[in-house]
């Protein structure tokens, strides 16, 4: 995905532009991407850059007028327009809408640039006035950037596939990592799946001197937001009403087209209450599987007409399962593993969507952020799945969670969950498109983080401000059956047939068990996958698994060399598979957890 990645440390430029080109290389996903590399002599640094052809990034390098500053910058920084455009008039002649004005601002307001940098960004600054760099990166992390010290140098990318290939003696498991990404879905404590890489924890800036010394700080912590007073429940409504359309229209401008990708929840709605884009301006579109009209399809077409903008439907189907074996490869592949094939499905859709416009805007993290949603935890997995010397690590990651997750719930979803576990999705739908979402921004979080307890978890804040902003759009019910106000008796009817139809829909899919599955066999000529499939979800690896992506199933993990790994029970891995195959068992999840691994050991450690 777009990004940056370098080396700081000793050593003459000429030396490491070698690696550095293999480094960017290794980003280059898309034929469509700009890239390049910065190799000032005698400064310690060499680095390169990957963005989107006209995103907001793509005016690298940055240098100031005298030219004794320099900055690469991944990601956008969203300010106010008022604060951004005199940023903007500072300039010579003006300057374009895009990161070029961020020198600037470093210039005029030293180390707390850093702080008031707003987004999902990672970055590199070269200050040759004060013979230092700085690395730095967003307030969650979300902007990855990996990183392995040694011999007196700090190999850095947004990619770790970028240091594997440069480092030999990074390609093999953390089998701590590994055992944490099987249980829980990612690695945890700021760790990489890949022995010896790490990734800068949220809010870093670190500076290298030029003596070689190193102060490893953040500019931000989450105290920060912690301590504010709580608000009366009247207080924090005033305030999301006042805070959410103001933060909205940082992200609704640019210089390129935006697309809006529309379910049928609460959180893009918010979005469409309050962009008010004039008729026909803001084309929106929606993912939908090959069964039938999912819910988010049904409701976000009434949203956007309600709206009076356009709207397409992207469709999950033949062509995309006929394409699964490459979009699965490539989608472990981007990631460095964070994501597994299921990936697949994002990294799909999101090409199609990019045709609709390169920047998409986006609900995600709204339920996290303003309804304090945890969205993973650990899963248990077959016994027979795992090797048993290795089944201990698997273990271990619970007790890991357990710990992580301990404390204020809003800061271990936004500097924890954010960058260790939204960033899979995030990293396949950034190499695609440029991804917004408001619902990170600074100012948001904060209020956020001041809700009164009784509104913490509540829909009545979210609802409410659809209501103010566009009331058609509260009347209209979310993909859960709710409509404005929350609380009428309708609401509960609607909303448990809609709970019961989703929870259907999961127990014949991902959570079906054993039992159940074999019933479904032998009941196999009725199709009653017809019944339940497709309501709320567009994609079904269990039965896809089981049908159309059965002979790539049994290429991969049958295979001598699948069977050969050291986290594999070998014994139990063919029962385990024909099980699910021939429809005595559910193993969907296990399935996802052994096919990306063994394309992550194929494509990157033994590729590498």
């Amino acid at each position: 995905m777009p990004g940056i990645a370098g080396i700081i440390g000793r050593g003459p430029s000429g030396e490491k532009q070698p690696a550095l080109d293999l480094m960017l290389k290794c980003m280059l996903h898309e034929p469509a991407y700009r890239w390049g590399h910065f190799l000032p002599e005698k400064s310690g640094l060499a680095a390169g850059w990957v963005c989107h052809p006209g995103s907001f990034s793509d005016c690298q390098p940055i240098w100031n007028e005298r030219r004794d500053v320099c900055l690469l910058f991944a990601g956008e920084h969203y300010a106010d327009n008022g604060a951004w455009e005199q940023i903007k008039s500072a300039a010579p002649g003006g300057a374009a809408d895009d990161a070029s004005g961020l020198v600037r601002l470093y210039e005029a307001h030293g180390m707390r640039f850093f702080e008031m940098l707003n987004g999902t960004f990672s970055g590199v600054l070269l200050d040759l006035r004060e013979e230092k760099i700085f690395l730095f990166n967003d307030r969650h992390g979300l902007n990855r950037v990996y990183y392995h010290e040694g011999a007196g140098r700090l190999f850095f990318s947004s990619e770790a596939k970028s240091l594997l290939k440069v480092l030999p003696q990074t390609r093999q498991f953390d089998e701590q990592s590994l055992g944490e990404w099987l249980s829980c879905g990612c690695a945890l404590q700021n760790r990489s799946l890949f022995r010896g890489i790490s990734l800068l924890p949220p809010a870093s800036v670190w500076i290298f001197s030029r003596d070689g010394k190193v102060k490893k700080q953040t500019y931000f912590d989450s105290s920060a937001w912690e301590s504010q007073p709580a608000l009366s429940p009247a207080e924090f409504s005033d305030q999301l009403e006042h805070t959410f359309p103001r933060v909205l229209m940082r992200y609704t401008k640019g210089s390129q087209p935006l697309g809006m990708s529309l379910t049928g929840g609460l959180d893009g709605r918010m979005i469409m209450a309050w962009a008010r884009p004039d008729r026909g301006q803001l084309p929106c579109y929606t993912f939908n599987g090959s069964y039938r009209e999912c819910a988010d399809l049904r409701l976000a077409r009434r949203i956007a007409a309600a709206c009076g903008q356009p709207h397409e439907t992207i469709t999950v189907g033949p062509q995309f399962l006929e394409q699964f074996p490459q979009l699965a490869e490539q989608s472990v592949y981007i990631t460095d593993g964070a994501m597994d094939v299921t990936g697949a499905v994002e990294l799909y859709v999101n090409r199609l969507a990019r045709h609709i416009a390169p920047v998409r805007l986006t609900g995600n993290y709204g339920s996290e952020i303003l309804r304090r949603h945890v969205a993973f935890k650990p899963r248990a997995l077959p016994p027979e799945m795992l090797a048993p010397d290795f089944s201990p690590r698997v273990a271990a990651a619970v007790r890991a969670y357990s710990e992580a997750s301990a404390g204020n719930r809003l800061s271990f979803i936004a500097a924890k969950q954010v960058p260790w576990h939204h960033y899979a999705r995030f990293a396949i739908e950034q190499s695609q498109i440029t991804m917004r979402s408001p619902f990170l921004d600074n100012d948001l979080v904060a209020l956020a983080y001041q809700a009164p307890p009784l509104l913490a978890a509540s829909l009545k804040p979210s609802l409410q401000l659809i209501a103010q902003g566009n009331p058609l759009l509260g009347r209209i019910p979310t993909d859960r059956g709710i409509t404005f106000p929350a609380d009428r008796m309708s609401n509960r009817v609607h909303r448990s047939l809609q709970e019961f139809l989703a929870k259907a829909e999961y127990a014949y899919d991902y959570g079906m068990p054993d039992w159940l599955a074999r019933m479904d066999h032998c009941l196999a000529p009725f199709r009653l996958e017809k019944l339940f499939l497709g309501r709320q979800k567009f994609y079904h690896f269990r039965t896809w698994y089981r049908h159309q992506l059965a002979p790539f199933v049994r290429q991969v993990l049958l295979d001598p060399r699948s069977r050969s790994r050291f986290w594999v029970n070998r014994p139990g891995l063919e029962p385990m598979v024909q099980a699910h195959l021939r429809g005595a068992a559910n193993h969907t999840l296990a399935i996802h957890k052994l096919l990306s691994l063994e394309l992550l050991q194929r494509v990157l450690l033994e590729s590498a």
